[in-house]
């Protein structure tokens, strides 16, 4: 795939502490004899996540990327960009914002969208809770709130055609998922009557009042994200790399103090240096311990790491063996 030039409306720049250059092509692997083209890894699953892109924008009439400003969905913006490269991106930008975000990813979010001049779409879940619509949970996570702002963002958007940046060795229940997943009047999704997707043929078919959600990163792991993240020179929220934070031990995670999140009597505040591998909630997602503060280091640290970004620190998917299913099920993310 070629990469643009100087002025393409990129997404990358380079680690944290660094100044973002103008422009890095990817290396891609050398002709083998005979002058054919061998595609990298990476290079394959770009190709197949800008195909995808391509193939629902073509098929549907309102297309919206999820965008949380985390690192897949940061990735999933990155290759539309390509995607259609030199214009913008043809759709907006959809955020649920539970109120309880990293505040360093909410300015990375809105810095973003600024700069690529895109136009973002924010369902608020505070807003719900004030009007009685959602009431809060005993354990103080809004993960699960999500949902049915999320149905009503999509319902009053008119959006029959949802981007999100899931992937397949998250969650076994994402596992189960096709890249163009089919939710019906309701936004539901059931996982036993699912269409089948043979080589890249998809099918977008849908009546009304019915969407598909897309998953153009569907087949890619999270090292195939964190080396296409160095490859490419994205920039992410300073939260994924090392830094030192006050930080305490609950249900074998470290969390972090701040007005959502506040150890109990029993629990210990820390100052340790980690990062997070993944930015939902700050009441229900852990931090790791680690001294990667580039992108190098990251990507070397995910290799060794035997345990998925959600099963290692988020605590609202350890409420029950399925309960990214079940939220699923709902009309989750």
């Amino acid at each position: 795939m070629r990469t643009p030039p100087v002025n393409a409306p990129s997404v990358r720049s380079a680690a944290p502490s660094q100044a973002a250059p103008s422009h890095a092509a990817p290396s891609h692997a050398a002709p083998a004899q005979g002058g054919s083209h061998r595609l990298s890894q990476l290079d394959m699953l770009e190709s197949e996540a800008i195909h995808i892109i391509r193939e629902v924008v073509a098929e549907f009439e309102r297309p919206v990327l999820l965008f949380s400003g985390g690192k897949d969905s940061v990735v999933v913006l990155h290759l539309a960009a390509k995607a259609f490269w030199p214009g913008r991106v043809p759709f907006p930008l959809l955020h649920v914002d539970t109120g309880h975000n990293f505040p360093e990813v909410i300015a990375f979010r809105d810095e973003t969208v600024e700069r690529l001049g895109l136009r973002l779409e924010v369902a608020r879940v505070q807003d719900y809770i004030d009007d009685g619509r959602l009431h809060e949970r005993a354990d103080g996570t809004r993960n699960p709130l999500q949902t049915l702002p999320l149905l009503d963002a999509i319902a009053a958007g008119r959006h029959d055609a949802v981007f999100g940046g899931a992937r397949r060795d998250e969650d076994k229940a994402r596992a189960k998922e096709r890249i163009l997943s089919l939710r019906d009047e309701f936004g539901q999704w059931d996982p036993r009557n699912q269409r089948p997707e043979l080589w890249n043929l998809y099918n977008g078919r849908h009546t009304v009042g019915q969407h598909v959600r897309a998953f153009p990163i569907s087949n890619w792991t999270e090292l195939n994200v964190w080396r296409y993240i160095e490859r490419e020179q994205i920039a992410l929220p300073p939260l994924y790399y090392a830094h030192e934070r006050e930080v305490y031990r609950r249900d074998g995670m470290w969390r972090a103090t701040g007005p959502v999140s506040m150890p109990r009597a029993t629990e210990t505040v820390q100052t340790r240096m980690v990062r997070y591998r993944t930015v939902g909630d700050m009441s229900c997602t852990g931090a790791v311990e680690s001294d990667a503060a580039s992108v190098d280091a990251v990507v070397r640290e995910v290799a060794l790491s035997t345990i998925t970004e959600r099963g290692a620190t988020r605590a609202d998917d350890r409420i029950s063996d399925a309960a990214m299913e079940d939220r699923k099920k709902d009309g989750y993310f």
